[in-house]
C-alpha cells in the first residue's frame, strides 16, 4: 500500500483521464453503433499510454520540480527512483501497445504513441524550456488520443473525428495558458517560458481570447458539415458563450483569481461539447454490446 500511495501520483490521473475520455469521444463521434467491448479496450489502453507519458513526465521534470512550490512534493522528490519511473514507463508503453494492436487495430496504436511521444517527449524533455509555443504543440497529444479513437471505430477516422481533434488542438493553449497565469511565479522562478511568464499576462490573456474565439468557431465544423445535429450544437453555442465571456473578463483583470475562474471555465466548456457529441451520437447510432 505505501508503494501505490508512492507511485500513484506519477500517473497524474486527471490528465490520464481527460485524455482516456478524450479518445472516448473519437470512437463515439464515429458513424455507426459503439461496441462497448472496444470502448473498454481503447480506455485501457489509452489510460495506460497517458499514464507512461504522465510518469515521464515526472522524470523529464525531476530537475525543474524541485524549484516550483506546486511539484516540490512530487514523487522523483519524495524518494521515488528515476530508474523505477523509467521502468514503469516502459512497461506501460509495452502493454498499451500491445492491447492497442491486439483490440483496436495499427492505426488507432499509432495514434495512442504519437500522443505519448507528443507529451512525454516533444512537449517535456524538448519545447517546454525553450519556447512559449510549447503547450500549442504539446497539445496535439490530445488530438492524438480523439484520433486514436476515431481510428479505433469500424468505419476509421470520420471527418467528425478529425474536426473535433482540431477542437481539442485549439482548447489546450486557452486552458493551459490560464492555468499558466495562476502559477507564474512557479515557472519564472524555475525559467520555464510559459506565455505569462514571456509576454506578461496582459498581453497573455489576450492571446487567450483570440484562441478562443479560434476554438469556439472551430467548434461548430462538426454542425455545419452535417456530423453532428441539434443537441451538440447547443452545447457549443451555450458553452462557447460563457467561455468567451470568462476570457473577456480575464483580459479586464488578469487577476489569479480571474485566471483560476478562467481555468475552470475551459473544463466545464469541454466537458459541455463532449457530453454534446455523445448525446447526439448516441440518439442516432445507439449503443450495442
Amino acid at each position: 500500500m505505501t508503494l501505490v500511495v508512492r507511485y500513484l501520483p506519477l500517473f497524474k490521473l486527471r490528465i490520464c483521464w481527460l485524455i482516456t475520455v478524450s479518445a472516448l469521444v473519437g470512437l463515439i463521434a464515429s458513424p455507426g453503433a459503439v461496441s462497448l467491448e472496444k470502448a473498454a479496450f481503447l480506455a485501457v489502453a489509452t489510460m495506460a499510454a497517458a499514464a507512461a507519458a504522465s510518469v515521464l513526465n515526472h522524470y523529464f521534470d525531476r530537475d525543474i520540480d524541485r524549484l516550483m512550490d506546486r511539484t516540490r512534493s512530487r514523487p522523483l522528490e519524495k524518494g521515488c527512483t528515476p530508474f523505477a519511473a523509467l521502468a514503469l514507463a516502459a512497461l506501460l508503453f509495452a502493454f498499451s501497445a500491445a492491447v492497442a494492436l491486439w483490440k483496436l487495430g495499427y492505426m488507432a496504436a499509432l495514434h495512442l504513441m504519437l500522443g505519448a511521444f507528443v507529451y512525454a517527449v516533444v512537449y517535456t524533455a524538448w519545447l517546454k524550456r525553450r519556447s512559449w509555443t510549447n503547450i500549442i504543440v504539446g497539445g496535439l497529444s490530445g488530438s492524438f488520443a480523439m484520433l486514436a479513437g476515431g481510428a479505433a471505430s469500424p468505419a476509421g477516422l470520420s471527418a467528425a473525428t478529425v474536426m473535433l481533434a482540431v477542437v481539442m488542438f485549439f482548447w489546450t493553449p486557452s486552458h493551459f495558458w490560464s492555468f499558466a497565469i495562476v502559477h507564474r511565479e512557479d515557472y519564472d522562478r524555475a525559467r520555464v517560458p510559459m506565455l505569462p511568464s514571456v509576454v506578461g499576462n496582459m498581453r497573455a490573456s489576450r492571446f487567450i481570447l483570440v484562441n478562443t474565439g479560434l476554438l469556439v468557431a472551430s467548434s461548430f465544423a462538426p454542425v455545419i458539415n452535417g456530423d453532428l445535429g441539434l443537441v451538440y450544437c447547443g452545447a457549443a453555442v451555450l458553452a462557447g458563450a460563457f467561455f468567451l465571456y470568462r476570457n473577456i473578463q480575464l483580459v479586464r483583470d488578469t487577476s489569479s483569481i480571474l485566471a483560476q475562474m478562467n481555468f475552470r471555465a475551459s473544463m466545464v466548456y469541454l466537458g459541455s461539447l463532449f457530453a454534446g457529441v455523445a448525446l447526439d451520437a448516441m440518439a442516432s447510432w445507439g449503443v450495442s454490446a
